[in-house]
């Protein structure tokens, strides 16, 4: 068959005839439904569906009938694109550097499909990997005074980058309202423990001091609650009494890079949907 494989994903209150529909439309235009993977959440009473399928030779033949689908099912959002099209990724990262490390392997080995056209730190120490990568580096520092500034000049980058997404990959700095706002449900940041739990600084100490028997990352889209936002992916890993500090840093930075590189994986290829406070994660 001519023509590529595309991803249909779609949002809608609730009610019978939902896939009937879409399959419908889509086997009218002669296409074929690889894969269908649908939720019908009864607490929101919301229907989430995701449809790879192909071979179509542009989405354009599609959006009549999608548009008039729509507005009949009062869909709150669809979209259409190539199963081929890798999203515009920020990293952004601070002084610990194993998740970044991670994802440009990944993405360089294609286990992730995504574009890094830039890299945004407060500090300058990840500049020599990002050049490794080819990959532009902004060193933007940081203050209390100047956040404002810094964050206006990351905003400019992005739109400069038509970035799809924003990953923070162990960036230490709180994010404002206003960059949370411009960029809802587009940055992703993996929260260095398994929340809700042990917040704040040096949380594998604090699992330590407890003697805790799991350590777990956690990620999850950012609002401007900190650590609050609708939760991805989370993992834990076994530990026991006699690792030290040190070692449960080790273990937890393996479980980091794993589970943002699958959160980042599932979002670039439509598998992630917002649902009020939570997720539908179709992985």
């Amino acid at each position: 068959m001519s023509g590529s494989a595309h991803i249909l994903t779609l949002s809608c209150p609730d009610k019978p005839g939902i896939v009937h529909a879409v399959t419908g439309l889509l086997a009218s235009h002669g296409l074929n439904i690889l894969d269908l993977q649908q939720f019908s959440d009864p607490t929101s009473n919301k229907f989430f569906m995701r449809v790879h399928f192909g071979h179509a030779k542009s989405a354009a033949d599609l959006e009549e009938g999608m548009s008039k689908l729509s507005g009949e099912l009062q869909m709150d959002d669809y979209d259409i694109r190539p199963a081929s099209k890798k999203p515009r990724v920020l990293i952004m990262v601070s002084k610990i550097g194993h998740c970044l490390n991670d994802l440009l392997f990944r993405t360089k080995t294609s286990q992730l499909g995504i574009e890094v056209p830039l890299i945004v730190s407060n500090h300058p120490d990840f500049r020599p990997l990002a050049e490794s990568y080819g990959i532009e580096f902004h060193h933007l520092p940081v203050t209390k005074e100047t956040k404002a500034e810094q964050e206006r000049q990351i905003l400019e980058l992005i739109k400069q980058h038509n970035i799809d997404l924003v990953v923070l990959a162990r960036y230490m700095q709180v994010l404002s309202p206003t960059l949370c706002e411009a960029m809802s449900g587009k940055i992703i940041n993996i929260h260095h423990s398994f929340l809700p739990s042990f917040k704040g600084a040096k949380p594998y100490h604090q699992a330590f001091d407890r003697g805790v028997k799991i350590i777990g990352a956690t990620a999850h889209f950012v609002t401007a609650d900190l650590d609050e936002g609708p939760i991805i992916e989370q993992r834990v890993s076994r530990v026991n009494h006699s690792m030290s500090p040190k070692e449960l840093v080790e273990e937890g930075s393996n479980v980091e890079s794993q589970v943002l590189a699958s959160a980042v994986k599932w979002w670039s290829e439509k598998r992630v949907f917002l649902n009020g406070h939570k997720t539908v994660v179709f992985n």
